[in-house]
């Protein structure tokens, strides 16, 4: 937990060492009441009272601005540690954001999106809760301790001392068994809370994103028979650990009050032998009070900070993970729109099996090159290489001649096109989601990339290119997602196009279309399809089948028709002998 402090800049360090300073004012005002009472007894008890009363009235006064500045200093603390928490914390979520956005697909597997998530919001909470209390409590509580256990020392007399100070060892080792016990018994639990937090995460996300097939299926009882085990779980949990914390408050008064009224009991015993006990009775009550208020304060801080550092700790884990895929020294590409892979392998992370064995092929700039074969043959993992989502395992991916591993990932990113298997969306206009792939592009730009992709559907839009598109683009369809997203990706101009069945959401025409518009206005950039429908890439310069991640048929349509049994059984699966011939 504490050790995020390192994202402080030096502002903050000052103000943390000006909060400290403030709260230690605050101590040091609480303390000096006490001895405002005993003076203020004294003088009332003194035989010439009447000569001294404008001493009186000096001593209720240096009171009350005691207690203005206990108030005084208590505002500014409070303000001062949660500006100063607040603001390292909104740096660090910034960077847990940017950490995030640099992981690969083995690190977000790694943690899963809904961990990532609870670990960007919910913990980030927690912490700063915790943070806020620790930074003010944490010097308060035994500062006051400390200063009250030497004020209680110098007004004690004679031999009553060690009597009435009994009473509040006793106190505070019975405060002391209180807060084990329940430390011993809930901070265990905390962890089990954070864990069922993204479990809980996990079910609710994949029941909103999952909603049509939910009812599609009708399996609304079973989602919510998940979602009742889950919250189940966590509510159990979280009221275990209530009922738990419920005991402090009734304990702890009970121990504080009980306290009290021993002193005043055993006072009243020892007044007989030692009458001066009368006059101290009040300001000895108030720091027995004090000290057991600072060992509560500092046990209900015990119990609350492993909370904190088991947040801490999970954010730790986002920050301080290395990425696997590590930045080249960038360089100059020698050609361009060229991919070549020299005895590519590629297994995933914890996995006994290559998913890719032995790929090998050239494309030169200008060429389509496409992938076909049966699911799970391994296309999808293949073109994920080109723009290093993964790392292969062996072998070496080049890209416009240089290996993908010496460019910077902003590099190898500016060079390629990349068109997912599911369109994806982001809330904001048309004109937004079409610009992300080029924020500089012009209004004939925007114009061009609708025309080749036959986006034209947006002109009919109430506010056309204006239009409000919903996160995920949940209020257009299937295939006017995915011809935006054709339209984001070639309004980059790159040197590189990946589709990776991108066309399957388009009909025949429409697929016919675009491909031929992508053609002719971009016969210089390389094109990289995945399809499994035998039309969108028959005319390919040079189609690849795959199955089982190896290599098993490369050449043109005619060529794997008499040469390779796996994609003749694709086509036949798809067109007829005579529908072949005719195309």
């Amino acid at each position: 937990m504490f050790k995020l402090f390192k994202y402080m800049n030096w502002k903050e360090w000052l103000l943390l060492i000006l909060t400290l300073c403030v709260v230690a004012g605050q101590v040091w005002c609480n303390i000096s009441l006490p001895q405002c009472t005993l003076e203020i007894s004294n003088l009332l008890g003194a035989e010439n009272f009447t000569e001294r009363w404008t001493d009186v009235v000096l001593a209720c006064m240096k009171m009350l601005g005691y207690a203005l500045g206990v108030v005084l200093c208590a505002i500014s603390a409070h303000y001062l540690s949660s500006y100063v928490v607040t603001n390292l914390l909104s740096r660090v979520r910034s960077k847990i954001f940017n950490k995030v956005n640099s992981f690969s697909s083995n690190e977000i597997n790694k943690f899963s999106i809904p961990s990532l998530i609870t670990r960007s919001t919910n913990d980030i909470t927690q912490l700063q809760q915790v943070l806020t209390t620790t930074i003010t409590l944490g010097l308060q509580a035994p500062l006051t301790a400390i200063l009250a256990i030497i004020n209680i020392a110098q007004i004690s007399v004679g031999n009553s001392a060690g009597q009435l100070s009994l009473v509040n060892v006793i106190s505070v080792i019975a405060i002391c068994l209180v807060v084990s016990v329940i430390i011993f018994t809930i901070v265990p639990k905390f962890k089990k809370i954070q864990k069922t937090t993204d479990e809980l995460n996990l079910v609710t996300r994949e029941n909103l994103t999952g909603l049509k097939v939910v009812r599609a299926y009708s399996a609304e009882k079973n989602q919510e028979e998940k979602f009742e085990k889950v919250n189940d779980h966590y509510s159990k949990l979280s009221i275990f650990v209530d009922r738990v914390l419920a005991i402090i408050d009734p304990s702890l008064s009970f121990i504080m009050q009980g306290t009290s009224l021993a002193i005043v009991w055993m006072i009243g015993l020892l007044a007989g032998q030692n009458p001066e006990l009368l006059l101290v009775m009040s300001a000895f009550t108030q720091y027995s009070i004090f000290i057991i208020m600072s060992f509560t304060s500092l046990s209900v801080l015990f119990m609350f900070v492993p909370r904190g550092i088991v947040s801490g700790r999970r954010i730790n884990e986002i920050l301080d993970t290395k990425n696997t895929l590590v930045d080249g020294q960038g360089l100059t590409p020698t050609e361009k729109g060229t991919i070549s892979f020299k005895n590519v392998y590629f297994r995933y992370p914890d996995s006994d099996a290559d998913v890719l064995e032995n790929i090998s092929f050239d494309v030169k700039q200008g060429q389509t090159i496409a992938f076909i074969g049966s699911t799970g043959s391994g296309k999808s993992t293949l073109i994920n290489l080109i723009p290093r989502f993964y790392d292969c395992s062996d072998g070496v991916v080049l890209i416009n001649g240089q290996n993908v591993k010496d460019y910077t990932q902003h590099e190898l990113h500016e060079m390629i096109g990349y068109v997912p298997q599911k369109g994806m969306l982001f809330s904001g206009t048309v004109r937004d989601n079409i610009k992300y792939g080029n924020e500089n592009a012009t209004d004939e730009e925007v114009a061009k990339a609708i025309e080749i992709s036959q986006s034209n559907f947006v002109y009919n839009f109430p506010e056309g290119l204006d239009y409000h598109i919903s996160q995920g683009g949940k209020n257009v369809s299937g295939g006017q997602k995915q011809r935006l997203s054709i339209a984001r990706a070639i309004i980059k101009k790159p040197d590189i196009l990946i589709f990776d069945d991108s066309f399957s959401a388009l009909d025949y025409k429409t697929d016919k279309i675009v491909r031929q518009k992508l053609n002719e206005e971009f016969q210089d950039t390389t094109k990289v399809i995945v399809a499994q429908r035998i039309g969108t890439i028959m005319n390919a310069d040079m189609i690849v089948v795959l199955n089982e991640g190896k290599i098993v048929g490369i050449g043109k349509h005619e060529e794997l028709l008499k040469n390779c049994d796996v994609y003749r059984e694709i086509a036949l699966s798809q067109l007829s002998k005579e529908e072949l011939e005719n195309e």
